[in-house]
Order: C-alpha cells, then sequence, then structure tokens
C-alpha cells in the first residue's frame, strides 16, 4: 500500500504563502486526495481518463483559474502553479487535461479572441461543460512548428481548413478544437503563409479524431491525432489577435508555466513515499532501510533537489504575478524541474525495489508519465537551447 501524503516543506516555504494561497493548496490536494487517489491505479491500468471527475473540478474553479471575468476564478499564477503542483501529485495525465483546457483552449480564446468568442465558449469551459483541444503538433513537426503543413485557404466568407495534428490531449473529447494553419489565398501578401488560430468545432464535416492506444506513459488521460479534411469554418472562427508562431508560443509559455509546477508534485509524492517506507522497512539486523547511508544520500538529494524547485517555481510565478516574467525564466522552471522529478522518481523506485515497480505505490507511473512531460511542451534539449539563446544572444536550432 502506498503511503497517505504529508507534505514536503523543508524550507518551511509555508510562511511565505498567504492565506488565500494556502487554502486554494488545500481545496486541491483535498481533491486530489478524496477524489483522484482511490481511482488513479485503476485509470491508468485500464487507459481511462477518469471525465467523472470533470464537473467537480468545474465546480472549484480548476478551469482557467488564473483568468479573470467570463465565469474563471480570477486566482494569482501562484495560486495556479500550487493546483498544478496538487493535481499532477495525483497523475501528470490529469493534470496535462487540466492544463491543455486552461492554458492552449481558455488562454488563447481570452487573450487572442473576439468579445463574442470568450461569451461563448469561455464560461461553459470554465465549468467544464465544453472541453477543448490544441492542435499544433503534426506528424512531422514537434520542436519545430514553424514547419507546420496544415493550411487555412481563404474562400469567401470562410476558410478551408487541411491537415494533420497529432500527439493531441483530449483530441477525440473535445467540443472545440485552437487549430494553428498557415493562411492561403489571402488578399493581403504579408498575411500569406502566415500562421493563425481557428476555433473549430469538432462537430464539423471533415474533421475527425482517432486517439493513441498502446501508451506506456499518460495513460489516463486522452491523446488523439487529428485530421481536417476540407473542415470549413467561418471568418468569426479565426482568433483575430492571434499572428504569426509568436502566438502558439505564448500559449505554450502558459502550460509550460504549470508544468514546473506540476513536476514538483509528482517529485513531493515519490519522495513522501519513498522516506516513509525507508522508515518502515527493515533490513540487515533489523534495522530502517533508512539508518544506511547510502538511502539517506538519495533522501537528501531528494530534498534538497525538491526544496530548490519549489523556490524556483515560487519566484517566478511572483514574477509571473508581477508582469515581469519572461520566457526564459519559464524554461528554465519546465527543464530543471521536470528533469529534478524524473531523478527523484527513478531514486525513489530504487529505494523501494521491486515494490517500486508495482502499481501498490505510484512511483513507477510517476516515472513513464514524466518520460513524457520531459518531452512535450518544449524538449529538454529544445529549452537548453531556448536558454542558450538567451544568454549569448545566438540561435542554435
Amino acid at each position: 500500500m502506498g503511503f497517505k501524503f504529508q507534505g514536503v516543506d523543508f524550507l518551511h516555504l509555508d510562511a511565505g504563502l498567504s492565506e488565500d494561497e494556502l487554502l486554494v493548496r488545500k481545496t486541491a490536494r483535498d481533491f486530489v486526495e478524496d477524489n483522484l487517489v482511490p481511482i488513479i491505479e485503476e485509470c491508468f491500468r485500464e487507459g481511462r481518463f477518469p471525465r467523472e471527475l470533470v464537473p467537480v473540478m468545474g465546480e472549484l474553479g480548476f478551469f482557467g483559474a488564473n483568468l479573470k471575468g467570463y465565469g474563471c476564478a480570477g486566482m494569482s499564477n501562484v495560486e495556479y502553479g500550487l493546483v498544478m503542483q496538487e493535481l499532477e501529485r495525483g497523475d501528470s495525465g490529469f493534470r496535462s487535461f487540466v492544463s491543455v483546457q486552461s492554458a492552449l483552449v481558455m488562454y488563447p480564446i481570452y487573450t487572442f479572441g473576439s468579445e463574442e468568442q470568450k461569451n461563448t465558449w469561455l464560461p461553459a469551459l470554465a465549468k467544464g461543460e465544453k472541453l477543448g483541444c490544441f492542435g499544433l503538433t503534426e506528424p512531422g513537426f514537434g520542436s519545430n512548428p514553424g514547419g507546420m503543413t496544415t493550411t487555412a485557404r481563404k474562400s469567401g466568407d470562410e476558410y478551408v481548413l487541411n491537415g494533420e495534428k497529432m500527439w493531441i490531449t483530449s483530441g477525440s473529447i473535445a467540443d472545440v478544437a485552437i487549430i494553428w494553419a498557415k493562411v492561403q489565398g489571402s488578399t493581403g501578401q504579408d498575411e500569406e503563409n502566415r500562421v493563425r488560430g481557428f476555433l473549430v468545432e469538432t462537430d464539423r464535416p471533415g474533421f475527425s479524431a482517432h486517439d493513441v492506444h498502446g501508451k506506456w506513459s499518460l495513460r489516463a488521460s486522452v491523446t488523439s491525432g487529428l485530421s481536417l479534411q476540407d473542415v470549413r469554418v467561418p471568418t468569426a472562427n479565426l482568433l483575430p489577435g492571434t499572428g504569426g508562431l509568436k502566438s502558439p508560443l505564448m500559449c505554450l509559455n502558459q502550460a509550460r508555466y504549470g508544468i514546473s509546477w506540476g513536476a514538483i508534485g509528482t517529485a513531493m509524492d515519490c519522495y513522501s513515499n519513498a522516506l516513509q517506507y525507508a522508515k518502515a522497512r527493515k533490513q540487515f539486523h533489523d534495522q530502517p532501510i533508512a539508518s544506511h547511508q547510502l538511502v539517506q544520500e538519495k533522501l537528501v538529494w531528494m530534498v534538497s533537489e525538491i526544496s530548490k524547485a519549489q523556490l524556483l517555481s515560487l519566484h517566478v510565478g511572483r514574477l509571473k504575478d508581477a508582469g515581469t516574467v519572461g520566457h526564459e525564466h519559464i524554461s528554465l522552471a519546465k527543464r530543471n524541474n521536470v528533469w529534478m522529478a524524473l531523478e527523484t522518481a527513478r531514486m525513489a523506485r530504487d529505494i523501494l525495489g521491486a515494490n517500486g515497480i508495482t502499481e501498490d505505490y505510484p512511483i513507477m507511473r510517476h516515472s513513464m508519465n514524466l518520460e513524457s512531460v520531459k518531452t512535450y511542451e518544449g524538449t529538454h534539449d529544445i529549452h537548453a537551447l531556448i536558454l542558450g539563446q538567451h544568454i549569448t544572444g545566438i540561435g542554435a536550432f
């Protein structure tokens, strides 16, 4: 059996959190303990997304939590990060669903959409009555989104979309897709081949989605491929504020920020399980394995790196709330914290020995999930290049 999560606060960072921040975290933590933890291993084993929890999260204000108005909770970015931390402590795939709904669907409508688009979609998405997905990655283009081949050809008062998207969270359960495409046939020369965002209702003729099966990671979330074959949308479905790759990258930045907090959640869960297991498991002269030097060294590494990651994400969150955060700060947090979490999961598995590979403990599930988190929203290496370009002024892509 796994152990009840006790929290990890070696540096007494809770003393620096406001009452609202602590309350938000407690709400998310209680939700995870009461609703997700009891079923997540079964969902992971069966490859099932626990959609029955969507309305509850809508009531709690988890969707688009850091957006203001339109039925959204209006949380600070630090509060939003704490929600992501707790949700990913439950499961990375589950947090991925909330991240997509919030940062990759609601955020672009909120930031780039018309007032009519916001009023139509945001309240329903905030409640979880409507679900969305984000169509940027293609079968042939992941780290290089500028190479996309999906097109939107202007035809009278409509756009006709054609293309394929891949590795799309919630693709087959979404009511609306944010599709990024290169505009063609526009009257304006500057608009030709420019990347724009479109709201595409998934029941439109020519739109189809198929689920990716055989995943060993993120099994409790839906991963899909999308196909658009002559999908017609009115010009009113164009997100008017989008223009160029900067727009989808701004969305990814929002998601990466949440991931930096979420990764801490998985690391905290792995460390907490390893620590409690090490104190209970006896070996060699009937002594707990926590009394042995090599085990202590692993535990010290974990709590040290978790503490540094907590400081990093908290500071980036404060910068974000102050409006002074840079994309490079978020890249640093995403890259470091996911790496830290994956190493923590591996060390925890080591401490638990054979028990660490069973579903009686969350370690192996976290480890497999984190392999995907390390890759998506910018791989570990891509974020190194983003940071390298920032500190040298030289792009190495």
